[in-house]
């Protein structure tokens, strides 16, 4: 068994669909992980919010255009108008879903969940569909039913020993050996629909890969492996050949869009090899990432934006790093706000997050508690690995830099946003 994952540029209309069907053809068995189409999560995130201020007009409008841009994929794909029944139902019930419940504040990620995992729901089942017609015959298999997480909304962890079982079930209960599955989107032990986190369809094909026992994992993405930058950042971003796992989970913590930072875990525990590759040409041999590897021998260049940097100092300049750090980490985890660079003196604490619906929320909290909190706005974190006398020249001596820490080969700026 092979496990595929294709993020939703790669399906973003019926040209990456029919690529899917070419680049799955010689595969017999193949667990196919989709995401949603296109920009279809963000659609879904305006429909949310429209629900949040209790716009139903708003939100029927959205899941409209929604639905139409998936028909257009649906007519091209069978070359005339076509209805699949399912993905009506699903777009009737996501409707009812938004007008004809009250939204309750208190359950806002539960609600988040409920209404982004339809771009996956429907994503899947034309895809499924278009196999089946196309002449490869697959099992649509709902992963609200076979991947267990957390009782946790919006960022949740797969349960891996409760989900084996379920997973394992749907798989040999199926009379193909091609299945297709959402990427993102699991069960809580409650039946709600739970999502793993943006990019969180990385972390759902390591999990079915390794419950599977699967011989590797490939990630079809549009470029054509790993790169030691973003090329839309830093336009003379190269390939990396190869990485090993341990690299991979550090760059990803650092915010590479490499893979998801919980994807490498489940694989390394089985040794399963993962393939970054471009799905514009599955002849490309793209990055492996595996237990073992040569040196990279090019600096690596990961720019985190979106963040916020918070600056923490207790009233009665007790030693913050001695007594305050679990009260600090316990507010900020009540709130679902994870530090990704922590800097103390004796008496300040600076954590650089990422902006969070519950930001302002949890600097309440803190200074409700005690501390005086200082958050400052339009921040990005750059992390370098690897770094020449040159990269800390342009970067590190910058007037915009707050924040600089270093190591021998790595150094972390946070700066304001360019």
């Amino acid at each position: 068994m092979k496990v595929y994952k294709f993020g939703g540029a790669s399906v973003k209309n019926a040209d990456g669909v029919r690529n899917l069907r070419k680049i799955i053809d010689d595969e017999q068995q193949l667990f196919i992980i989709v995401s949603a189409m296109g920009k279809t999560t963000n659609a879904l995130e305006r429909v949310f919010m429209a629900a949040q201020q209790h716009d139903a007009k708003a939100a029927l409008a959205e899941i409209a255009s929604i639905r139409e841009q998936h028909a257009v994929i649906i007519e091209e794909l069978w070359h005339k108008p076509h209805t699949i029944e399912r993905v009506e139902e699903l777009f009737a019930d996501l409707e009812q879903f938004v007008t004809a419940t009250v939204y309750d504040p208190a359950e806002a990620e539960a609600w988040y969940d409920r209404i982004v995992a339809y771009g996956e729901l429907v994503s899947t089942t034309i895809i499924s569909e278009y196999l089946n017609y196309a002449g490869l015959p697959n099992t649509w298999i709902d992963m609200r039913r076979a991947i267990r997480t957390e009782q946790r909304h919006k960022d949740a962890e797969v349960d891996i020993e409760a989900s084996t079982p379920l997973l394992r079930a749907a798989v040999e209960e199926a009379p193909t050996t091609i299945f297709v599955g959402q990427g993102f989107i699991g069960g809580a032990p409650d039946g709600t629909t739970t999502t793993l986190g943006r990019e969180g369809s990385d972390y759902s094909a390591a999990v079915v890969a390794h419950i599977l026992d699967a011989e590797s994992m490939a990630v079809w993405k549009d470029v054509d492996g790993v790169l030691n930058a973003d090329p839309k950042i830093f336009p003379d971003a190269v390939q990396i050949a190869e990485l090993n796992y341990l690299d991979t989970i550090e760059l990803a913590y650092s915010g590479a869009q490499i893979i998801h930072p919980r994807t490498i875990k489940p694989l390394q525990n089985k040794n399963i090899p993962l393939y970054v590759r471009p799905f514009g040409d599955k002849r490309k041999p793209g990055t492996v990432i595996r237990g073992m590897s040569a040196k990279v021998d090019v600096p690596i260049l990961i720019l985190k934006r979106d963040q916020v940097l918070l600056t923490i100092r207790s009233r009665d300049l007790s030693f913050v790093l001695e007594e305050k750090f679990a009260k600090i980490f316990a507010l900020l985890e009540q709130f679902r706000i994870k530090a990704n660079l922590v800097h103390n003196s004796a008496v300040n604490l600076s954590l650089c997050v990422d902006r969070n619906w519950h930001i302002d929320e949890a600097v309440a909290a803190l200074r409700k508690a005690g501390f005086d909190v200082m958050k400052t706005e339009e921040m990005e974190l750059l992390t370098i690995r690897g770094y020449t006398d040159e990269l800390w020249r342009k970067y590190a001596r910058s007037p915009k830099v707050f924040i600089k820490q270093s190591t021998q080969t790595t150094v972390r700026i946070v700066r304001k946003k360019n």
